[in-house]
């Protein structure tokens, strides 16, 4: 059994036998953002599931995507639940839409990845720049030898269609 890591005061682990995960977090330690890939109709998902979503096909590989993406809807948190995010608040959390498979294999579903918002210095980033088209790429922030947490920051990549943020 792997040893827990602490993240802002809670124990995280993946335990050996969680295979939906025990792999996905060994890539991301190598700075590596993968996916499923379904070896029967080609489509990639997360999270990672035994099952292809589209059409049921237990086969599947890993595959590496390059963690590039556009926010595809966001949440501000106000108020955290775990008490080790208090300090963050408020902070954006990122459904973002990976290149690999924009919308495929329809407009309104695709390969999507769910994380933090933050600067490249793990801080959470300003809620004035999130925004619903912007781009963004994956940084992997490590928090021991054996695990390292996907999450997202902002780039300076222009927007391939309108941006859009929450009124305030």
């Amino acid at each position: 059994m792997p040893q827990p890591v602490q993240y802002r005061g809670m124990a995280l682990i993946v335990p050996d036998n969680d295979s939906e995960w025990k792999e996905f977090y060994e890539h991301a330690r190598a700075h590596r953002l993968v996916a499923r890939k379904c070896n029967a109709c080609g489509l990639m998902r997360y999270p990672p599931t035994h099952a292809c979503p589209w059409c049921m096909d237990l086969g599947w590989t890993w595959q590496e995507v390059s963690g590039r993406g556009t926010i595809y809807s966001y949440e501000i948190v106000a108020h955290a639940i775990q008490p080790g995010f208090k300090e963050m608040t408020p902070y954006a959390v990122v459904l973002v839409e990976l290149d690999e498979q924009r919308g495929q294999p329809t407009p309104d579903e695709a390969l999507r990845v769910i994380a933090n918002l933050v600067k490249v210095d793990f801080t959470a980033e300003s809620e004035a720049d999130v925004a619903i088209g912007k781009r963004v790429r994956v940084v992997f922030q490590d928090l021991a030898d054996h695990m390292a947490l996907p999450q997202f920051t902002l780039t300076e990549e222009p927007a391939a269609g309108r941006v859009w943020r929450l009124p305030e």
